[in-house]
């Protein structure tokens, strides 16, 4: 492949902490350097996003005899990079907002699989980044554009996504370099040659072949395994319209996760009220299936504890890491529970006995005004956590467990006074469930602000598109400035 200079490459890496970008750039020159090139790399970490991201810059200069050294970049300028390797969509995207890829210039080599960002994670809507738009921009901005899942990749070759960028560098034609000259560079590294081998292949073919799309997520419906289970899909088969049974099915799985099958139980009968009031096409009922459960299964402490000890997630996180069967695992999460936390966990009379006291919030409080770094993988904090997963058995007396049926109960009645009248106004009234989600302040505001679309409503009633536009600005910021605005003009 052409690129501006031949006697001058210059190549960004856009990875992030734990990926392997310093090694792949290692790897880089030291094939430019066995093909007689000279090569200098640098490094720029950025802000933690995700994991510590890190842009990562090579250039390649061909000596031309007159034994003179060329004096190089020491960071990748916009408009003056020749191969652009990204190691996730977002990090693409990145690149090309920083100009680093050029219309009929740039190789551009991307994953299109996502980490997302914390922000992504916070917003209270659905903050992620448009990928479909990113791939399109990185169609525009490039000479080329190779993009792949290699996270994906890294999976089935056993191997690293550094290899996987590596091979996929090769194989892109981006640099004129043979590609056994690559493979010799990992076989020279000494570490994990055979595994990297074939993650190396694997990203030499995989940039041979179109650009693969991220795939779309499914959800494969839940098998009953408990006669309780079976029975419960049939009463859902039975009682509920077609379009409301797999949001349903999924409900009464994570219910029956979340506490037991008498609670999944509840559940359809809430859901069962509503459909009552329902018509063709029954999107109001699909959609209290979907938000009811959500709600129903809110996340508390005792639930925490559970899936941060379950013995599925520690697999899972071997398997990222690619821990081996004689490697030991540790596992360090950072926990920063609240009084008012650990109070609504716990029976509802001693919780709101402590959190009406003064001078016991105060006395208590000071013990959890600092976050832990728990090791989950550890005895004593692995036990600590299974005892708190154990409460699950009195969760339904819990101070937390009261509060939210009383709140859900109240939506539902709103709901089903609206339905009666107006099913498009009652599923905006629904779809105002998004606003409630997480725990802890996250939790906090977005009630705050479902209270207040629903006490505005009770005062002076809106019409389904008022309640749209009220719950959309809510989740537009964090700070629901948009919200207060419009409430209070």
């Amino acid at each position: 492949m052409t690129i501006a200079n031949e006697n001058r490459i210059t190549i960004a890496i856009l990875a992030l902490g734990g990926q392997g970008g310093g090694v792949l750039a290692d790897w880089i020159q030291e094939v430019a350097r066995a093909e007689g090139w000279l090569a200098q790399g640098t490094s720029v970490p950025g802000v933690a996003q995700r994991t510590g991201s890190t842009v990562y810059y090579v250039e390649l200069a061909k000596p031309d005899g007159s034994g003179r050294l060329p004096v190089m970049a020491q960071m990748p300028m916009p408009g003056d990079v020749d191969v652009v390797v990204a190691s996730e969509l977002m990090e693409t995207g990145r690149a090309l907002l920083r100009g680093f890829s050029t219309a009929g210039r740039t190789t551009l080599i991307g994953s299109t699989h996502r980490i997302y960002a914390i922000g992504e994670k916070q917003a209270m809507g659905d903050g992620r980044g448009n990928g479909e738009k990113i791939i399109e921009a990185a169609y525009q901005r490039s000479k080329r554009f190779i993009g792949f899942d290699m996270d994906a990749a890294t999976d089935r070759s056993g191997s690293v996504i550094s290899a996987i960028m590596f091979g996929a560098l090769a194989g892109s034609g981006g640099l004129p370099f043979a590609a056994d000259t690559y493979r010799a560079a990992i076989e020279h590294s000494g570490i994990a040659v055979k595994s990297n081998l074939k993650g190396f292949q694997e990203g030499f073919d995989r940039a041979q072949q179109p650009v693969a799309r991220p795939d779309e997520i499914t959800h494969d419906l839940p098998v009953p395994t408990t006669e309780q289970g079976r029975a419960l899909a049939a009463r859902i088969a039975a009682n509920l319209p077609p379009p409301a049974q797999a949001n349903a099915l999924h409900g009464v799985a994570k219910l029956m996760d979340w506490q037991d099958g008498a609670y999944a139980a509840l559940y359809l009968d809430r859901l069962e009220s509503v459909a009552a009031l329902d018509a063709a096409p029954f999107e109001l009922t699909a959609e209290t299936a979907r938000h009811l459960a959500l709600w129903m299964g809110y996340e508390d402490t005792i639930r925490v504890a559970d899936l941060k000890t379950r013995a599925s997630r520690i697999t899972r996180v071997r398997g990222e890491v690619k821990a081996g069967d004689e490697q030991i695992l540790s596992i360090t999460e950072f926990m920063h529970p609240r009084l008012q936390e650990v109070c609504e966990t716990l029976p509802a009379g001693i919780g709101r006995r402590i959190l009406a006291s003064k001078g016991l919030t105060k006395l208590l409080g000071r013990f959890f005004t600092e976050g832990r770094h728990v090791e989950t993988t550890g005895l004593r904090w692995f036990l600590a956590l299974r005892t708190v997963a154990a409460m699950r058995s009195i969760r339904p007396r819990s101070l937390r467990y009261i509060e939210e049926q009383e709140r859900i109960e109240h939506w539902l009645e709103l709901v089903r006074t609206e339905a009666a009248k107006d099913r498009e106004l009652a599923l905006e009234l629904v779809l105002c469930q998004r606003l409630i989600k997480g725990y802890g302040d996250t939790f906090e505001r977005g009630l705050g602000n479902f209270q207040r679309i629903v006490a505005e409503h009770a005062r002076a009633p809106r019409d389904a598109a008022g309640i749209r536009t009220l719950r959309e600005l809510a989740l537009a910021d964090d700070k629901s400035s948009g919200l207060t605005e419009a409430l209070a003009g």
